[in-house]
């Protein structure tokens, strides 16, 4: 196995327990404007960038607004939600705090940008993130692999010296196809298929699971 250089962090999911959050406001927004919500909504829209799961909104599920006013209304009733109360998966921090002793640490997140910088200000963990990146500053979200492989760019370490770190089936995917070591922690509301979870490199149960030993079975010698 490659030696690992920089640790790349999806953020909902993984970080923050938001799946639901997201999926939450979504409804309720196609409910208010009459759309067609459906059982696959939730899993199709899953790692797509602000650009794409808006569009979708508008085309699929039928909001009339626009996808520019769908995304910045949905990102307005999240911003409350987590300034409110913000919703930190158990042992994140201690979890950042490990790793971040160790390595440079990125970040590939769905997630729009405001609301990145949003979680990572109020849970105190922006000083750990050295790069940070959202599907919106990349041509395509998960399950394409832009989103990691600007992270690692950013982080100037070759993709297949970096581990990421995920939740979901199209965020294994996408790390996988940027050529990443890839550690999943499956999220138990949505969790990914058994396809994606055997390409992972590794299956952990939390965050507490995830070690620097973990990340690189070397680092124990």
């Amino acid at each position: 196995m490659t030696a690992v250089e920089a640790v790349v962090f999806d953020l909902d999911g993984v970080l923050i327990d938001s799946e639901h959050v997201w999926d939450e406001a979504r409804q309720q927004l196609a409910r208010e404007r009459g759309g067609r919500w459906s059982e696959t909504a939730s899993r199709d829209m899953m790692g797509m960038s602000s650009l794409e799961w808006s569009r979708y909104m508008h085309e699929v599920i039928g909001v009339p607004d626009s996808p520019e006013e769908i995304s910045a209304e949905v990102v307005r009733r999240l911003a409350r939600i987590y300034r409110r109360e913000l919703p930190l998966s158990d042992g994140a921090i201690e979890a950042i705090e490990r790793l971040a002793a160790r390595w440079p640490l990125g970040l590939a997140s769905s997630s729009n940008r405001e609301l990145i910088d949003l979680v990572l200000e109020l849970s105190g963990l922006e000083r750990f993130f050295r790069a940070t990146v959202s599907s919106e500053e990349v041509p395509r979200g998960k399950p394409a692999p832009d989103v990691y492989l600007e992270a690692a760019r950013r982080l100037g370490v070759d993709p297949v010296r970096c581990a990421a770190i995920e939740d979901s089936e199209n965020g294994i995917r996408s790390a996988k196809a940027a050529g990443m070591q890839v550690l999943a922690i499956p999220n138990p509301r949505y969790p990914p298929d058994d396809e994606a979870l055997a390409a992972a490199d590794d299956v952990l149960g939390s965050l507490a699971d995830l070690t620097p030993e973990a990340v690189d079975p070397g680092e124990s010698r």
